[in-house]
């Protein structure tokens, strides 16, 4: 039977599992840089048009027709420019990040590939080109799963451990995920603060929620300034904290983006929030692969997913 994407309003419920991080952590945190910038839609790649999202130029473009060339340079900026300054801020203080990757992204920067391989930052991918998955037909995304993997196995040295679409995933995504095989977990979930456990296909299949809440994506909405970005994604992080400080001990991702973060403005946000949290002791700041290694050995698969268990109990008499 192939697998079904089922809603589930309940999950943990009042009483999550204590997740046990390393060290009795209050909470984990793990800092995710989108590395989207060359693999976007675009007249060059033959899409017949420019990709504007998560730039200056979203929504705002005044061309009709042809390339957007305004667009095309703020996604180069993140590749030539951003993605240097966020790599600096971890760096000087010596704190780990995931990098979403999109395969051939990382493919026209061998330079900026190389640098992530070397820090030893961890690629989750995001797909062979930043598309939307469910867009595509099945034979599609089965071809953009395995193509992405062969090709960061290329650039960064390793296959990923990872799956992330953009936007959000097709109901064949996770399917074909475990078909292809290698993956330990896919972060295509916005609507839990664990990584939980489903069936797949008779497999156990680990789901390591992501965030588009704790994002940067807020500076190409209502946000403008880094004061803004920086007190909301802190008081994220001290709620989080104190819970974790009383017993309930929950992940917290933090979505960046070279071309938006990686803005001077904008950074000196990012770089205030590295520094509160630095402040702050009993907090597992990760790389998202050692969330996933931690839970499915703290948290091994059951058997059952959630919905499963829940489902079973609920049919005996």
């Amino acid at each position: 039977m192939a697998y079904e994407l089922k809603r589930d309003f309940i999950g943990y419920g009042a009483n999550p599992p204590d997740p046990h991080w390393p060290g009795d952590a209050k909470v984990a945190v793990n800092f995710v840089m989108n590395y989207e910038e060359g693999s976007e839609h675009s007249f060059e790649l033959g899409d017949g048009r420019t990709e504007t999202g998560l730039t200056e130029a979203h929504a705002g473009s005044q061309v009709k027709q042809g390339r957007d060339l305004a667009a095309e340079g703020m996604f180069e900026y993140g590749s030539r420019v951003g993605v240097w300054r966020l790599m600096r801020l971890f760096q000087e203080r010596n704190l780990p990040m995931t990098v979403f990757g999109c395969a051939m992204a990382l493919e026209r920067n061998p330079e900026a590939a190389e640098a992530i391989r070397a820090a030893g930052y961890d690629v989750c991918s995001h797909g062979w080109r930043w598309v939307k998955h469910f867009e595509l037909s099945e034979e599609e995304e089965r071809e953009h799963i395995s193509k992405a993997v062969a090709s960061l196995e290329r650039t960064v040295g390793h296959r990923p451990e990872g799956w992330y679409c953009r936007y959000g995933p097709s109901v064949n995504t996770r399917g074909l995920v475990v078909e292809h095989g290698g993956f330990l977990y896919d972060s295509d979930y916005y609507g839990e603060e664990l990584p939980f456990w489903v069936t797949v296909e008779g497999k156990g299949h680990l789901v390591v929620p992501y965030s588009l809440v704790n994002n940067d994506g807020k500076y190409a909405g209502w946000m403008g300034t880094s004061d803004q970005w920086f007190s909301f994604i802190r008081d994220a992080f001290d709620m989080l904290y104190e819970e974790g400080a009383k017993g309930r001990p929950k992940m917290m991702s933090v979505g960046l983006h070279m071309r938006l973060i990686g803005h001077p403005s904008r950074a000196v946000g990012l770089q205030r929030l590295l520094d509160h949290i630095g402040s702050r002791t009993d907090v597992w700041v990760t790389r998202r692969v050692d969330i996933a290694r931690h839970w499915a050995r703290v948290h091994p698969y059951p058997g059952r997913g959630l919905n499963e268990e829940r489902d079973t109990a609920a049919a005996k008499p």
